[in-house]
């Protein structure tokens, strides 16, 4: 695709913002609900084991008061054995459930998220860089599985437990409760002052892990460029970068987490010290028995439980709106609908099928407010049949006519019109699915050779596959090949020369029996025989479907019904080859160097 004039910054989303607390809250239900009565289980039994940690103070302060009175002990203890043994085993059930619904939100998060980048408009994905979109996918999601569930139960059933403990201990003595809820809110308020930054840090940590996708996706991607320029120190230093800013982000987040972890035992310690003192005066003077001192104690440090349990749920919960914050972006990107239609476009076979007739009506395009116009007043008619070439200098516009054909960019003005329809009229998948579409740089991607060449038409058969390999000379690759059909070509195709990649493309779009098929580029990478071979295969398909050349090869223009010639986005002359050597000026220069420009 031409995008010459396309914004190519790596700049990592001005427009992106945190969520706003209501917003936070609203993003985290909506991956919850589906999950919600596992959510309510899990918090069930939580909170029975709380009610068995509740429930032990007092019976030590009853198992105190039989041994003063001599009575026997023995039913208390059973008692207390099968009440922890009790708790521990709900306990670890209600544990399992919520791990279980953290793993199922986290899928439910990254299914979404796959669809929806799969799905984006082709100018939200130039925008943002795929490295940072996938670390989304990966890195942010897994922070959805403590935020999801165990935060949510950690701080209902610690805030249940707490207000639970503070009522037994407010039944055992107000005074001493006064001094546990002194010192107790006063070390809280510190928490409080914690917890933002906490949020910050972790928030810029994730920026940076989405940092560290892009430098290895940018390196990984041109990995021959990588080591033929020498470049693999200062690409690792570019990775190494990223990853130090995430470390340094990371331990700013530790710092403050182990500050407000040690805050709980703080808090206690510091209370148990104050009740110590407040508590041993009473018992001397009367006030309360010692057993009521002994029980309170215990509930003091039952207290660090249920603290520490809503320490970490806010922790939690501010890691999570920092990933949610990033997840949200994903979910706000502009995506393509294919529900909207006026009517069918039908299909290869059907029984008004036949070529596709495409026209542009004064189409202007650019690729955002304040960049400059790609297409000005772009206006040419192909009828069904035969081929069309596009040509001209580098930039000229050639490459954004496919674009705007397949909708992968919007006309910014006039009309592209296929089959005498605006192409925003017809559904994606019913305009897609009549085109066939060989791109410039003829990506193959990981996986089988077979896998490749059905990639577009699932549904071909074995004798389709062979027709198809002869006419694009593959056959004779296949049979050099391992594996036949079934053989791995490497990532990107690394396994296959230049020119196998772009056969196997063109023999790809060719199994779709395309009603209008667009090459862009497609023969740049042939050697003679192979070009010429193809060019007959393109002619013939010419003879039934509408053929789109973009072509910088004299050998390819000549053979066209018609030539398009463009020149600083706008259509220059249209005519055959000998015409516009006759008439054009810019055509003649081109043709008598016997080589016009790639597109760019």
């Amino acid at each position: 695709m031409n995008t010459a004039s396309a914004p190519t910054t790596d700049e990592t989303h001005e427009t992106e913002t945190s969520l706003s607390a209501r917003e936070t809250v609203r993003a985290l239900y909506a991956y919850v609900r589906p999950h919600r009565w596992a959510v309510v289980l899990g918090l069930l039994c939580a909170l029975v084991g709380a009610a068995g940690g509740l429930l032990q103070p007092l019976a030590t302060k009853v198992l105190v008061d039989r041994l003063a009175s001599g009575e026997t002990i023995a039913g208390i203890l059973i008692a207390l054995t099968v009440l922890v043994v009790l708790g521990t085993a709900v306990e670890a059930f209600g544990a399992y459930v919520l791990e279980r619904t953290a793993e199922s939100v986290v899928l439910a998060a990254r299914r979404t998220l796959v669809g929806r980048l799969l799905r984006l408009r082709i100018a939200e994905w130039e925008r943002i860089p795929p490295g940072d979109l996938m670390s989304r996918v990966t890195s942010d999601t897994t922070l959805l599985r403590a935020v999801s569930t165990q935060a949510v139960v950690s701080a209902a059933s610690g805030a249940v437990a707490l207000v639970a403990a503070i009522v037994m201990m407010g039944f055992l003595d107000v005074v001493l409760l006064g001094v546990t809820l002194g010192v107790v809110v006063l070390v809280g308020g510190a928490v409080a002052l914690v917890m933002p930054r906490i949020a910050r840090a972790t928030e810029r940590a994730q920026e940076a892990v989405g940092e560290i996708s892009v430098a290895l996706e940018r390196s990984l991607g041109a990995f021959r460029t990588v080591k033929a320029s020498g470049a693999e120190e200062r690409e690792t230093a570019r990775v190494e970068a990223a990853a130090r800013r995430a470390w340094r982000h990371g331990v700013k987040s530790a710092k403050w987490e182990a500050v407000a972890g040690s805050a709980d035992e703080l808090a206690v310690q510091l209370a148990f010290l104050a009740v110590l003192a407040v508590g041993g005066a009473r018992v001397a003077s009367g006030e309360i028995p010692v057993s009521t001192l002994i029980a309170f104690l215990l509930y003091l440090f039952y207290l660090i439980e249920p603290v520490s349990t809503l320490i970490d749920a806010v922790t939690s919960y501010q890691e999570g709106a920092a990933a949610l914050s990033r997840i949200a972006l994903v979910e706000r990107l502009a995506t393509e609908s294919a529900d909207r239609r006026t009517g069918t476009l039908p299909r290869q076979g059907a029984a008004v099928a036949g070529p596709s007739s495409v026209r542009f009506e004064d189409v202007s395009f650019h690729y955002g407010p304040g960049l400059p116009y790609v297409h000005r007043q772009v206006s040419f008619e192909v009828p069904g049949t035969g081929m069309t070439a596009f040509v001209g200098p580098s930039g000229a516009g050639k490459s954004t006519v496919f674009a705007l054909i397949e909708r992968f960019h919007e006309a910014t003005g006039g009309r592209v019109l296929v089959d005498g329809k605006d192409v925003r009229d017809w559904s994606l998948s019913e305009l897609r699915s009549a085109i066939g579409y060989v791109e410039q740089d003829a990506p193959v991607l990981a996986g089988t050779l077979r896998e490749n060449l059905v990639f577009a038409a699932p549904g071909v058969t074995d004798d389709d596959i062979r027709d198809v390999l002869a006419r694009t000379k593959l056959d004779t690759l296949v049979e050099r090949l391992p594996h036949g059909l079934d053989t791995p070509v490497g990532h990107r195709g690394s396994k296959l020369s230049g020119g196998e990649r772009q056969r196997v493309a063109i023999a790809r779009a060719l199994l779709r029996r395309p009603r209008l098929l667009l090459l862009d580029e497609a023969t740049s990478q042939l050697d003679a025989v192979n070009e010429l071979a193809l060019r007959d295969v393109v002619a013939e398909v010419a003879r039934e479907t509408t053929v789109l050349v973009v072509a910088h090869r004299l050998s390819t223009v000549t053979g066209a019904d018609r030539i398009v010639v463009m020149d600083a986005g706008r259509v220059r002359a249209v005519g055959t080859h000998e015409e516009l050597v006759a008439s054009d000026r810019l055509y003649a220069r081109l043709a008598a160097t016997q080589l016009l420009a790639p597109a760019r």
